[in-house]
């Protein structure tokens, strides 16, 4: 299993070094700051891919925020989305507050437009959205990001919290998946 997870990293291309990587985060921290720094934003981190992004953001925001999660995915073990699975719920504290929804990449973009749904469904009075990565596709997404740190080709991409087959996200930087590997 090792084998076959290393072979797939050395065949992958590098897109986002550590440094670029750091440098997106930096670009969300200082427009979020901007525009929630007056605020007390309630915080949501979806999970998993998530949690890389979250927890190197979260420090870096100097102002009071509460914090939570959801868990809704359209991924499983292979490389295509598929129908949305909620493992967690948002959380009845959203009623009335301004979120600040934290996902790893707006990919398609389906399950962040469920999730915003959702929580305006729940009484969010503002979903404000900030993703790592925004992958260009050469179609319209039904939602766009408030907050992006970057944006990366329409290929698979995995690191920085991002995975492939459930493995990666711990990578400090960010890799494209080879066209082999893609299935």
């Amino acid at each position: 299993m090792d084998t076959d997870a290393r072979a797939l990293l050395a065949r992958a291309e590098l897109i986002l070094g550590p440094d670029e990587v750091n440098a997106a985060v930096l670009r969300v921290c200082t427009a979020v700051t901007g525009a929630l720094a007056t605020r007390r934003p309630l915080v949501l981190a979806v999970m998993r891919g998530s949690v890389v992004f979250a927890g190197q953001l979260l420090p870096l925001l100097q102002f009071p925020l509460d914090f939570d999660y959801v868990d809704a995915t359209r991924y499983g073990p292979g490389t295509q989305g598929g129908a949305l699975n909620w493992r967690v719920d948002v959380p009845a504290s959203a009623r009335g507050r301004t979120i600040l929804l934290v996902d790893d990449i707006l990919d398609e973009g389906h399950t962040l437009a469920a999730i915003r749904n959702r929580l305006l469904a729940a009484g969010a009075g503002a979903v404000l959205i900030a993703v790592f990565a925004d992958k260009r596709l050469n179609r319209v997404k039904p939602i766009e990001a408030d907050f992006v740190g970057t944006t990366v080709p329409d290929r698979y991409v995995f690191g920085f919290g991002m995975d492939v087959r459930g493995l990666w996200r711990n990578l400090p930087a960010v890799y494209a998946l080879a066209p082999e590997d893609d299935n």
